[in-house]
């Protein structure tokens, strides 16, 4: 490393959310291993997100509302590397910038909360009649819907500490949220909680991962990033992604995706819904590490043929 770079801090952008602030850090501790000697900064930044609370994620236009300014100031040289969670970010790769950094992958399925100090149910099949589920998530709605048509699914944005106080307040009898978030967010040993899986739940495309982007000329920094990678996890999502990106759907359609690695094997199982939840189809297939993106594009393929063209809600990006 040379010595411009030894005295330059590496700068880290990130939205200012307290869950994007630990994703901001862990990756700090990370490079921290590999550069002790060079100081990291965060540097925060607000997304069209983060600004607009009321209007439904999937009314924003297209993809890219959490990451599109965190992309911007790696750009502009307010900072070298963007950390977001991976499945926020378009499959489509930005000018300029390459995905250089995906650490391990972290918790990956879905939760119901409940609210504070109510036992909770054991399945969703238990939930009272008519239940008020919060969530902003496309996929999520429509695979709770397949299961419960009564259940009311109702909008929720914000962090998720305003989350939880909605939920707290009445709002709604339940929230669907990420395991990830609650679990890095050190909250979901507080409340009672049900742990939503497969084959009832798919989680998103690399749902649980984060995915750090430098710009592409910036050598230096993608070798820093590509030594805090975990090769499992890229295998696995890169696979996700390269289904996503075939069927040009979009991180808000309402695909889920189970990758699951064994020896040097990765099976990808897909599925895709209408957006009531009343039309599901399923695709798999097997494949060796190396052969990720071929996977992906193998389900993405499949899933096609089975129909699945007609359930996609294509928001016009992929």
């Amino acid at each position: 490393m040379n010595q411009t770079s030894q005295q330059r801090p590496l700068r880290i952008a990130t939205r200012a959310s307290r869950l994007a602030l630990w994703q901001a850090h862990y990756v700090a501790d990370l490079l921290k291993k590999q550069t002790q000697d060079r100081a990291i900064e965060i540097v925060h930044i607000t997304s069209e997100g983060d600004r607009d609370l009321t209007s439904p994620l999937s009314e924003f236009g297209g993809l890219g509302v959490f990451t599109r300014e965190v992309q911007k100031a790696v750009l502009d040289g307010r900072a070298d590397l963007a950390v977001h969670s991976l499945k926020d970010l378009p499959t489509e790769q930005a000018t300029g910038l390459q995905l250089a950094g995906i650490p391990v992958r972290g918790p990956l399925y879905d939760v119901l909360i409940f609210p504070q100090n109510s036992e909770g149910v054991g399945s969703v099949a238990d939930l009272p009649p008519d239940a008020r589920i919060g969530t902003g998530s496309l996929r999520r709605r429509a695979q709770l819907l397949h299961q419960r048509t009564d259940l009311q699914m109702q909008e929720v944005r914000g962090n998720v500490e305003t989350r939880l106080k909605k939920l707290d307040a009445g709002e709604y009898d339940a929230l669907c949220l990420a395991e990830a978030g609650m679990v890095r967010l050190e909250l979901l040993e507080q409340r009672s909680s049900l742990l939503l899986t497969p084959p009832e739940v798919f989680p998103a495309v690399g749902q649980g991962a984060l995915g750090i982007e430098c710009r592409d000329d910036d050598s230096e920094t993608a070798t820093l990033l590509s030594e805090i990678s975990h090769l499992p996890t890229k295998a696995a999502t890169t696979a996700e992604r390269s289904l996503l990106a075939f069927l040009r759907a979009g991180c808000h359609a309402p695909i889920g995706t189970l990758s699951q690695i064994e020896e040097n094997e990765l099976h990808l199982e897909a599925v895709v819904l209408s957006g009531d939840g009343q039309e599901r189809i399923t695709a798999a297939a097997t494949g060796s590490l190396a052969d990720a993106f071929e996977i992906g594009v193998s389900v993405a393929k499949k899933l096609l043929e089975a129909g699945a063209g007609r359930l996609i809600l294509n928001d016009g990006d992929s």
